[in-house]
Order: C-alpha cells, then structure tokens, then sequence
C-alpha cells in the first residue's frame, strides 16, 4: 500500500507514511499530514497500537469509526478528503481524521433579522446539521450525501422530512445532481448555477445562511442542501412568493407581515418600471401629469441637452457603480465613501446640467426600493429587470413599457423550480395549513 501511495503522491511533502510493528501485530498507515487531525490520528492508531491493552485487530472490527475500503482507485480521494489509509492483515480501512478549520459560533452576516436567532448555518457539514437537528427534533428528517465535481469531490448533503417532501421533486434532485460535470465546485452558488439556475432571470432555488429558514423549508417540504465549506444552504423548490418572505414575519403580528409584505411589492414594482415610465411620461406623454408637475419636470430638464433616457442611463450608471463599490470596499471604508460618493456625484451632475434634479429622485428611488427585497440572490435579479424595460420605453412609450412587464408576467408564470410552478400564488404548505386548521375546527 504504501508504494502505490509514494506513487500516487510523489511530490507531496505533506504525505505522512508509517510502518508501525508491535509484539503481535504490523499494520502500515498513510495520510495527508496538513488534511488530517494529529491528536485522532493517535488517540485512535497510534495509542491502542502501542500500548496493546487490547488487541488492535479486534478493536479495527468493532469501532465504526474504521470502515473498509475494498476499491484501490477510491485511495487518493480518500486520502485528499482528510482520511488515513491503515492496511491490517492485507486488508484496507479508513478512519475519518480530517481537520475541519471553522468559526466558532458563526453570525449572520446577510439575512440579518432583529428578533429571530442570531446563529447561522456553519462551513462544516456536521456542525450544520447538528444545528437543524436541534431546531427540527423529528426523526422523519432524512440525510442524504452526494459528491460533485469531478475534480474537487465536494460533499454535499440533502435534508428532507421524508413524509412532507414530494418525492418527483426528490428524485429530480438526486437525478440533476448525478448529472453535474464541472471540476470544481467550491461555493454553494456554483451548485445552484450547475443545478440549473445560470441563464434564468430569476433564481428558482434560495441562498439562505439562517437556520430557522432552513427548518421552516423542511416543514413545508422542501429539499434542503449543505455543501462542505459553504456555511449557506440551497432550499428547494423556491417559489416568486417565498423570495418576499422575510425571517422576520414568523416573529411579527399579522397585520405588520401584511403591511410589510404589500411595500416590498410595491418596492419591486418601483425598482423595476420607474425608470422606464420616467422615460415615456417625459418623452410620450406628459399630459398623464398635472400641469404644474409637469412644468416643473420640464423646468428641470432645461438645462439637460440630450434626451431622458440617455439621463437615466448615466444615473444608472452611477448608481450600479456605487452599490458594487459598496460590495468591494472594505467594510470599515465602504458605507462612508459610497455615502460621500453619492452625495458629491448627485449634486454635481444637477448642477453641472448632466441630469435633472427629478431624475435624481428617481434614481434614489429606485435604489432604495431594489434594498427592500429580503433575500439577496433575487434582488439582484430584479435589479437587472428594469434595463430591458427601458429600451421598448425609447420606442413605444407607455405602450411599451405595459408590453415589457406582460412579457415578464408571462415569463414567470411559464417557469418551474423543479417541476413546480413558479408563480403560483397558493403555496402547497398554505393549503396544507389551512386544511389542518379546517380539520382542527370541525
């Protein structure tokens, strides 16, 4: 064994390799010594192999901890994912030593919420699962493993309540999963890309990073999945509704949720048709506003010299410029400068006669709005959405627009997350709720 393993790994200067001898017993160990824990490669090798108080032979057999590993082309995965090849009486047995590098009770970074817990999911797979086994104490939860990509190996482990989940959605998973090719997959966002979600407009599975997220997802039936060393998991299927869904509105009472709920739609609609309306009302038909509003929109634009959609595309500009700063800049330097930024630029392009001051408004608009959108992925969708909107604007005016969000409509209502419909308006765990509360009633 430990000639194929000098081969396999030649120029490895990390590979540890020993021949262990005792009165009664010789048994060869192999492993990737910066891959592996030290202290359980002695606590369970070393030490019983030395000390004899048992015989190790008897203790490989009956601890679990040791499996067999019959296959001699799986011994360099093995050995890359953090496990020690023993060779006992000419057999082969892995023991799990790997050496997890984690943040020790991680925060929530992206879904902050203000009553909920403030724990999130963590990059190694058995800490995640030891905290939605916590929150979700139900021993229909089911755990599946899988390995993506051809080159890395990934682990990635589906959750699921064996008695909620559908099971053509379960199988369709586990089908779409056998089929991913890529070498590499690092990131749980490569997977939802492999998974089928790289040329859409809209992500059809959710990114989250919070716990009770994920449990409330199992309740409804959904098919969760953890990937190794990404501390955010994939729920799925996902539905247009669920992304306007805040963690907050399990907390808040029921008028609160509805009221919040009606201004992220409202949000969503301004983020993605304000723009392009600006462009037909100033350019088509400005008769749709009062006559004092519309002089005071073309009191504005008078020292503007070219037309408004050119305008709208260089406060875009400057606004798209601004947030991905705000992403890159290091934290303790990027809400002060995008702040100033913005500031400075705003003004100086109304005065400069490069934009309007109404055009301003609507950019701020627009901004705001797109930062109400709870779960990021579909945010940043939608922030893309109102850029082909304008260009039927140029042309057509408010016709135009109306034609672009009928396609939109229509291109929602034709897309599926798995098979499921995905913008349906009644979600299967509602109905299921409300059949509940008949039947408690009754």
């Amino acid at each position: 064994m430990l000639n194929r393993i000098n081969t396999l790994f030649a120029e490895s200067r990390d590979l540890t390799m020993n021949r262990l001898q005792n009165d009664t017993l010789s048994i060869e160990i192999a492993y990737i010594a910066t891959l592996c824990d030290e202290s359980k490669v002695s606590d369970f090798i070393l030490v019983p192999f030395t000390k004899q108080e048992h015989p190790f032979e008897e203790l490989v057999l009956t601890n679990p901890v040791f499996k067999r590993l019959d296959d001699p082309a799986k011994w360099a995965d093995t050995i890359l994912h953090g496990f020690v090849l023993i060779q006992l009486n000419g057999k082969i047995y892995q023991l799990d030593a790997a050496r997890i590098i984690r943040n020790e009770n991680p925060q929530t970074m992206v879904e902050t919420v203000i009553a909920g817990p403030q724990i999130a999911l963590s990059e190694d797979l058995i800490d995640s699962v030891n905290i939605i086994r916590s929150r979700y104490p139900n021993p229909e939860l089911a755990v599946e493993e899988r390995t993506v990509g051809t080159m890395s190996k990934t682990r990635v482990l589906l959750l699921f309540d064996k008695r909620r989940v559908d099971p053509t959605v379960l199988t369709g998973v586990r089908e779409k999963l056998d089929r991913v090719s890529i070498p590499m997959i690092s990131a749980t966002g490569e997977l939802a890309r492999a998974l089928g979600d790289r040329y859409r407009l809209f992500p059809t599975m959710m990114l989250t990073e919070r716990p009770d997220r994920v449990c409330t997802g199992i309740q409804d039936g959904k098919i969760i999945l953890l990937i190794q060393g990404s501390m955010f998991a994939l729920i799925l299927p996902a539905t247009f509704f669920n992304f306007m869904n805040a963690v907050d509105d399990h907390y808040d009472s029921f008028w609160m949720t509805r009221c919040l709920l009606a201004l992220r739609y409202m949000a969503v609609i301004l983020t993605v048709a304000l723009p392009a309306l600006y462009v037909a009302i100033v350019s088509y038909n400005p008769e749709l506003f009062r006559v004092q509003l519309t002089f005071s929109i073309a009191g504005s634009r008078s020292a503007v010299p070219y037309p408004s959609f050119i305008e709208v595309f260089i406060m875009l500009f400057m606004i798209e410029a601004l947030i991905e700063a705000s992403v890159r800049l290091p934290k303790y330097i990027g809400s002060t400068a995008t702040t100033v930024g913005g500031l400075i630029l705003g003004q100086a392009a109304q005065q400069a006669g490069l934009v309007s001051s109404i055009m301003i408004i609507v950019t701020s608009v627009v901004a705001i709005s797109n930062f109400v959108i709870p779960v990021n992925n579909m945010s940043g969708s939608i922030r893309f959405l109102k850029y082909p909107l304008i260009i039927p604007a140029i042309f057509f005016g408010i016709s135009g627009v109306t034609i672009g969000l009928f396609c939109y409509l229509v291109y929602l209502a034709d897309m599926r997350s798995f098979g499921k419909p995905y913008f349906r308006i009644i979600s299967k765990s509602a109905s299921q709720s409300g059949d509940i509360g008949q039947v408690n009633n009754e």
